[in-house]
């Protein structure tokens, strides 16, 4: 029944698009992004069940839909295009200093953390002398005796 619906509500789509670039007209709106933010991976992932996305590839007006979108939006992702080589040659993931970034990264966020937990109450520092065992500290007597 589930797939059923699905193939349906392709299939309205399809209709409802037509030969139009957009759903309403040359330009795109919030159902266009709503409308290609399902149909997307469904054309593009590799699903275990290809029932449906047989069914969305069938639709040609729907799958030229979403590869415009795509070249259009998304020229990194559409295939045509690819990102641009920094200065050395380089992509993005093959940057030599990937690994010095992202443990700066980690550093500067425990920094934040740990910064925050003092800032707010929840780790505080007492200085205390050494007493024997079992002596709690001076902070902890004054608390029990207010109360």
């Amino acid at each position: 029944q589930l797939y059923r619906d699905a193939r349906e509500c392709l299939t309205l789509l399809s209709q409802r698009l037509g030969s139009q670039k957009f759903f309403f007209g040359d330009s795109p709106a919030s159902l266009d992004a709503f409308v290609f933010s399902r149909l997307a991976p469904l054309l593009k992932a590799k699903l275990p069940n290809g029932k449906l996305q047989q069914h969305l590839k069938s639709l040609q007006n729907l799958c030229n839909y979403c590869t415009s979108i795509l070249s259009l939006y998304f020229p990194w992702d559409g295939g045509e295009m690819h990102p641009p080589a920094s200065p050395s040659g380089l992509r993005a993931e093959e940057d030599p200093h990937k690994r010095r970034n992202q443990l700066l990264s980690v550093l500067v966020g425990l920094a934040a953390m740990v910064g925050y937990a003092f800032l707010s109450g929840i780790v505080s520092i007492q200085r205390g002398g050494a007493g024997p065992a079992g002596h709690q500290p001076i902070a902890l007597e004054e608390e029990e005796e207010e109360e």
